[in-house]
């Protein structure tokens, strides 16, 4: 993924409604703190976009976003 993709996601979230937390994204991931759930993984995400170690979290925003649009 690249920087411009990263920064799409980021407008995204910015302009989202925040859901109720805590979300379950999946049976084995719980969200209690959303702002920080998005700081952490875009921190990660920007600092080393390429980098397959990443890619969980990319899939955990994607996912969140997918969540957001369904319940919007």
């Amino acid at each position: 993924m690249s920087i411009p993709d990263i920064q799409k996601l980021e407008e995204f979230f910015a302009t989202a409604e925040k859901p109720e937390i805590p979300l379950m994204l999946n049976p084995a991931t719980q969200i209690n703190d959303y702002e920080h759930f998005l700081e952490s993984h875009f921190t990660a995400l920007k600092q080393n976009p390429t980098s397959k170690v990443n890619q969980p979290l990319l899939w955990r925003l994607q996912a969140l976003k997918l969540l957001i649009e369904s319940n919007a």
